[in-house]
């Protein structure tokens, strides 16, 4: 393990926290393009239903339900990275750890 891996990765977790945060918030830029064009149909669609004077539930719940499938992606993204980042470093302990054993100190 190099602290350069650590370093990607300490990056990586930041940068997906920040857009779990943002989609939290209710912000678009996080979302990946499916996301983005679903959010996009569902938008279109309530502003047509608003403009004929109807109920613009249904959009409403698409988009709800949109940017809760993005924040439990987000979700599994930052626990992957959280669970690579530990592999990483209970690697080097045991590396560490054999070598120390074996008298290479």
């Amino acid at each position: 393990m190099s602290s350069a891996d650590l370093r990607r990765l300490d990056r990586e977790i930041r940068q997906t926290t920040k857009k779990l945060e943002a989609v939290r918030r209710g912000e678009l830029w996080p979302l990946n393009g499916s996301e983005r064009r679903a959010m996009a149909r569902a938008l279109a669609g309530g502003a047509y239903r608003v403009a004929r004077g109807r109920s613009a539930g249904r959009a409403e719940t698409q988009m709800e339900s949109t940017a809760s499938a993005a924040e439990m992606r987000l979700n599994a993204e930052l626990t992957a990275l959280h669970g690579e980042r530990q592999r990483l470093i209970t690697e080097a302990a045991r590396t560490k750890a054999a070598k120390k054993s074996k008298g290479w100190w």
